[in-house]
Parts: C-alpha cells; sequence; structure tokens
C-alpha cells in the first residue's frame, strides 16, 4: 500500500527524471547556438514545464490551499504563461476530483461523489465542487488534511519487554490495544486542541499535540503505553500474545485510568486524562438481551466525582460495548451505526472484520473508513518537551474501507462531551435514534435507573463507574459483568 506523500513533498517520479535528462541533453547540444533571448524562453519553458509535473505530484493540501500559495512568484511572466498557469490549474482540479489521482496515488478505497461522515463533520465530494476554482473547507483536500491529522497508532516492534512475556513486539495480537488507543488519543486531541485541528506542516509543534503522543509511547514510563493497558487488564483477559474484545478493552481502560487518577492524586501530580470516563452498559435485563443505557444521573455522578465533589460538569468520554449479532452484525443496526458518525461527538468505533481490529473514523455509502493498526513500525518514545520530534509514524494519509455489513458484531461506539451543553446534545441526538430504531435501539437514554436495577459503583470519587447496571449475583463479586455476559441484541 503507497501512502499518499507528506504534505509539501513530492513524490520522486520517472516523469520527471525523464523530463530533466531531456531538458539537460537539449540544452548540452544547443549550448552553442543559443542567444540570451533563447535562453531566457527556455527558461521559462523548463519552469513552466516543472511547475506542471510539480502540481501533478504534489499532495491534493497545496493544490486546494489559500490564493496565495498557488500565486507564481514570478513576477515577469508573461500574460500567456500566467494565463496558461490559471488552465493547467482548472485541469489539475478536476484531476483531484476524479478518480485518476486516487488511483495514481495508490488509494486502495476510491471514493465517491457521495458525503463523507468523518468524526461528526461531513465532507461533501461531489463532482461539482471538486472541480470549483474556490477554496472550500470541504471536498477531497479537506477531508484527507483532516484524516491524516488523526492519531495513527500501529504495531510496533523493538520495544521494552511487556512484563514477563519477552515479547517486544505486538504484531499479531495487539491490534485491539492499537484501535482503542487511536480512539482515545482522539478523545485527547479533541479536548485539548479542538475538532478544527490539523497537524501543523513545520516545527516546533504544539506542546499539547506532543504531550499526547508521549502518552502513547511503548514503555511503561509513558501512561498509555500498550505495557500499561495490558496490566490494567489483566482482570479482564488481557495478555502478551493474546486478542481481546472491545468490552474487556473497554474496561481496561477504566482500570488504567482510574490508577493513573490515583498515582496522581498520591504525589499531588497533574492528570493525564482530563476528563470522566463512561463505560456504559446495560441494565439487568439489557445482559443478557436489551441495549445499554446511558443514565443522565451517572454521567452527573461522574463528573462531580472527576471533579472531587464539586457540581459543576466535567468533560466526559463515552465507551460504550456492543454486540450486534451473532456471527455477522444484524443489517438493522447498519444504518444506526452510520449516523452516530453525524454527532458532533462522534469518536468512531472500534472494530474492524472478525479477528481483525481496527479503528473506524467514518463513512460512505454502505462502506466504513478507517485508520489501520496492522502495519510494523519501529518503537518510538516521544519526551513530552521534544517540540522538535519526528511524529511522522502517528499519521497516515491511506484511505482504507470496508462494507458495514463485514463489520464485526462485537465492537464499542466512542463519544466525546465537552460539556454540560454538549452532553445536553448529544442525548437529544441518541433519543431520536432511539426513536428511528424501530424498537432496536443501539442504545437509549434514561434519567435514572430505578433502584432496584441499580448497581453504580463509585470508584472512590475519581471520576471512573464501574456502571454495570447489573444484579450483583451476577458479577462474581467483582462489581462488573463478564465479558461472556455481554448483551447479544
Amino acid at each position: 500500500m503507497t501512502s499518499l506523500p507528506e504534505r509539501g513533498e513530492a513524490p520522486p517520479s520517472d516523469c520527471e527524471q525523464d523530463t530533466a535528462t531531456a531538458v539537460a541533453s537539449s540544452s548540452s547540444s544547443d549550448q552553442k547556438e543559443d542567444s540570451c533571448s533563447e535562453q531566457k524562453e527556455d527558461s521559462s519553458s523548463k519552469q513552466s514545464k516543472a511547475s506542471i509535473l510539480s502540481a501533478v505530484f504534489t499532495p491534493p493540501f497545496t493544490i486546494f490551499e489559500g490564493q496565495q500559495d498557488s500565486t507564481p512568484t514570478c513576477e515577469n511572466k508573461s500574460p500567456r504563461s500566467s494565463s496558461g498557469s490559471y488552465g493547467w490549474s482548472r485541469i489539475l482540479r478536476r484531476f483531484v476530483g476524479s478518480t485518476s489521482m486516487w488511483r495514481l496515488l495508490g488509494c486502495t478505497k476510491v471514493l465517491t461523489s457521495s458525503d463523507v461522515w468523518f468524526l461528526g463533520k461531513c465532507y461533501k465530494l461531489s463532482p461539482e465542487e471538486s472541480s470549483s476554482d474556490s477554496d472550500s473547507d470541504s471536498g477531497h483536500a479537506a477531508f484527507l488534511e483532516d484524516f491524516s491529522s488523526r492519531i495513527w497508532i500501529t504495531y510496533r516492534k523493538g520495544f521494552d519487554v511487556i512484563s514477563d512475556s519477552k515479547l517486544t513486539s505486538d504484531v499479531n495480537w495487539g491490534c485491539m490495544v492499537r484501535s482503542s488507543q487511536m480512539l482515545v488519543a482522539q478523545a485527547l486531541i479533541f479536548h485539548h486542541l479542538g475538532r478544527s485541528w490539523r497537524k501543523p506542516p513545520e516545527k516546533p509543534y504544539n506542546p499539547e499535540y506532543i504531550g499526547v503522543l508521549h502518552l502513547f509511547g511503548d514503555s511503561e514510563a509513558c501512561a498509555f503505553s500498550i505495557h500499561n493497558l495490558l496490566q490494567a487488564g489483566r482482570g479482564y483477559g488481557l495478555a502478551a500474545g493474546s486478542w481481546v474484545g472491545p468490552y474487556a478493552m473497554c474496561r481496561a481502560w477504566q482500570t488504567l485510568i482510574r490508577t493513573n487518577r490515583e498515582q496522581a492524586d498520591a504525589v499531588d501530580a497533574k492528570e493525564n486524562f482530563p476528563m470522566a470516563l463512561y463505560v456504559v452498559s446495560g441494565d439487568e435485563d439489557g445482559e443478557r438481551g436489551g441495549a445499554p443505557v446511558v443514565c443522565i444521573d451517572v454521567a452527573a455522578r461522574l463528573c462531580s466525582d472527576f471533579n472531587k465533589g464539586q457540581s459543576t460538569w466535567s468533560p466526559i468520554l463515552l465507551l460504550v460495548p456492543l454486540v450486534l449479532g451473532l456471527d455477522k452484525i444484524n443489517p438493522r443496526y447498519i444504518p444506526l451505526l452510520k449516523e452516530t458518525f453525524t454527532f458532533p461527538q462522534s469518536l468512531g468505533i472500534l472494530g474492524g472484520r472478525p479477528g481483525t481490529s481496527t479503528y473506524i473514523a467514518g463513512v460512505q455509502d454502505d462502506r466504513a473508513l478507517y485508520l489501520d493498526p496492522h502495519e510494523v513500525q519501529m518503537a518510538v518514545n516521544i519526551a513530552p518537551d521534544n517540540l522538535e520530534a519526528d511524529p511522522s509514524s502517528y499519521h497516515c494519509s491511506v484511505v482504507r474501507d470496508l462494507a458495514l455489513d463485514q463489520i464485526d458484531p462485537s465492537l464499542a461506539i466512542g463519544f466525546y462531551c465537552r460539556d454540560k451543553d454538549d452532553f445536553n446534545d448529544f442525548c437529544s441526538r441518541a433519543s431520536e435514534l432511539v426513536e428511528k430504531a424501530k424498537g432496536a435501539p443501539l442504545f437509549t437514554v434514561v434519567q435514572s435507573i430505578e433502584p432496584s436495577k441499580q448497581m453504580y459503583k463509585q470508584d472512590d470519587g475519581l471520576g471512573c463507574s464501574g456502571s454495570s447496571m447489573a444484579n450483583e449475583d451476577d458479577l462474581g463479586g467483582s462489581g462488573e459483568a463478564g465479558e461472556e455476559e455481554w448483551q447479544i441484541l
């Protein structure tokens, strides 16, 4: 798979090399006969050719940048040359919107002209928009810039040994952990930098951005490393060399964040996870056939716990594990899953093909667009104060896709709500989605849980909920339901 070139870089091409050779040969043979004026014309011709080739092989980001970037820098260009450049610009814009560019750049998926919903933002990829000369916050170029700005976390090799496993790589077994790291990383980016943030083209980088990358390094010193996640998830079956499901992964995050917060409180240090976490599960009937229940009162309690008893609302991350079928996903849930990407609070889906986890961050038509963790890279640990670090291994420009009906029915949806108003908006949208579900919702929203059904476990005021709404007899004394008891919808 060939990824899109990095912003501002033009990949080498045989076409450019052949042109340079031909120009050099021609210049050598006619050297004695050229006059000064002919040299100027030849120079102008070379610049025109180079400009055209550069434009063709420049990433679509730069093609759609502001007018000042596309304005010729040479003031001595003739009107004819300027007009020619404008004509080529129009042709290139149409080329970017066509399938030819996507095949040229090696993308496995040729995006259609349908709208793309990507983490709560809509990109219109209509042919009319793609061929427009006006700058727009939509279209192929804007979507790719957004896509390549998301944090991409993959298999790594060469890191410190994981506990007593002797493993220094997570190849072939760590995709669920890596996918979950991507989802949580987006929540942290949205919290610190906002949804509109894009990876800057030049150093030094934003301290918050570098700080987020540091958290996901591959050593025990990094708070949300694969080492620490496996340690936190031992009670749910996480182990080096073994594959786990989304439900166990969500509970592992719950445990890790609780532990991280306890350690920060013990030394009066800054917390690495600046929000409450709510792992949403069902009521006592839901464990065996009902939808998970988002309880507003539970969310409020978690925010209060995070704020150490204060009544103010805090940012909150919601993880909603689901099982939407047996061997394959029930088709009735596919339209509902697609609509969750239209929520401004959307963090995407932790899931993928059976036995192969990915981070699904967008949809188009009946296809899921995802970031793939199955590429092996060397371990990287970025220091939190190194604003000159190389973050290239944490970003990917290759758009991959799979049919929504091929998704493993076991998955988890993520949402990030910045404040109380944002949470209320999420609840409103979720309630509307319930009405569209025709009796089979992904999850429901209620104000409170009946005392007879409620099993809310407050984890020492740390803002994490063991809010499994189940009978204590079903919990094995742990306060949490096992993965094998999760709902089959």
